[in-house]
């Protein structure tokens, strides 16, 4: 069992005044810097060549950055279970989640030959172009796979040393890795059913809600809000609350997400738009135009989002979402973000938080989930 053991933090990671969800997640990335600059030295120590080629390859992906979403939830489920003082444990809390979300997009890129991820190059590909080539060296593509999969791994381990480390210098650490520990096999869990899935041509409403949450729902706000909620020593009550709020909000993340698979400009989101709908990779906006395609008999519709389709080059990608729009599958996906995200945020009004911080709650919602903000005053 892990328990209490003296907190090491840094100046960076002490703060007492009352810091803002916008605050913290600055906060977070002064110590996530510290965190980066410790491992790469400790890196440089074992190998000069690792180090300089996939070290420096993880460091360099993690502070290109993201939503960083993941540790505003933490210093939400922590404030809303009455955390006040030393925000230490919320920070480097907060750093781990961005470390292992690393892992998962590097890991996810492979498994879905996505060519590229935050703007730039995927890891693989960056490999890839890297490719030391020899006599027997083989060809760039195996090379750039298989040397993902270890930066991948390598950001998963600095995740857990840095979690571990925090839990162990927290009088909540038990309660604390718990969380994390069943948060990283559901991940897991998710990943696999999204490749049973495509392996299978499923396109099952059920699995594809099954995916979402497993996969991203749980990861992105319910568990980082009971994480913070862990660190603060929450009741049970504030407990169930958080874990509904993130539920739906979490949810609401993973619609938008999907939305913006299909119709999102890859120069604002920083991947490919049309990834998903090639790959008809299911989720929960394709299961619900194949629903509603064969509800209305609009056979075209049914065809070309089948998951049996002809992956003609051209205008295929064009026809689904074209498909996606005719059968009310994107109006429908849209009135149930909403509805998640206002659900999202009364049940977190019910953990009692205070005024100022269901507000930020609120916002972050709007935020994850692509609503127009209500409450961006709130949010700056």
């Amino acid at each position: 069992m892990l328990g209490p053991r003296p907190t090491m933090a840094g100046p960076a990671e002490t703060n007492h005044a009352p810091l803002t969800a916008p605050g913290a997640t600055r906060a977070m990335e002064a110590v996530l810097e510290r965190v980066l600059e410790d491992r790469l030295r400790q890196a440089r120590e074992t190998d000069a060549v690792f180090a300089r080629e996939t070290a420096d390859r993880v460091a360099a992906f993690v502070r290109r950055g993201g939503k960083r979403l993941r540790t505003a939830f933490v210093w939400c489920g922590w404030r809303a279970a009455g955390g006040s003082g030393d925000t230490g444990a919320v920070l480097r809390t907060g750093a781990a989640l961005e470390l292992l979300q690393a892992c998962a997009l590097i890991h996810d890129d492979v498994m879905d030959g996505s060519p590229l991820r935050r703007g730039a190059a995927a890891m693989h590909v960056d490999f890839a172009r890297d490719h030391p080539a020899g006599p027997a060296g083989g060809s760039a593509g195996p090379f750039g796979t298989s040397a993902a999969v270890l930066a991948g791994d390598l950001a998963l381990a600095w995740a857990d040393d840095l979690l571990t480390e925090t839990a162990l210098a927290s009088p909540y650490g038990a309660r604390l890795h718990e969380e994390w520990r069943a948060m990283r096999t559901e991940m897991v869990a998710g990943q696999y059913r999204d490749l049973r899935a495509q392996a299978s041509g499923s396109s099952g409403a059920e699995e594809a809600l099954t995916i979402a949450v497993l996969k991203s729902a749980r990861y992105t706000v319910a568990r980082p809000l009971a994480l913070g909620a862990a660190l603060a020593g929450a009741d049970a009550r504030t407990v169930g609350a958080l874990r509904a709020a993130g539920r739906c909000a979490g949810l609401a993340f993973q619609l938008r997400d999907d939305l913006l698979g299909a119709f999102g400009d890859p120069a604002l989101t920083g991947k490919p738009a049309d990834e998903d709908l090639r790959s008809r990779k299911l989720t929960p906006l394709l299961a619900a135009a194949v629903r509603l395609a064969e509800a209305a008999g609009d056979r075209d519709a049914a065809a070309v989002l089948a998951p049996d389709a002809d992956a003609r080059p051209g205008h295929t990608v064009d026809r689904m979402r074209a498909a996606l729009e005719r059968t009310g599958a994107r109006a429908e996906v849209e009135a149930r973000i909403a509805d998640l995200a206002a659900t999202g945020v009364r049940h977190f009004e019910a953990t009692g938080a205070a005024p100022g911080v269901r507000r930020e709650f609120a916002a972050l919602v709007e935020r994850a989930s692509g609503l127009a903000p209500r409450h961006a005053e709130e949010f700056v």
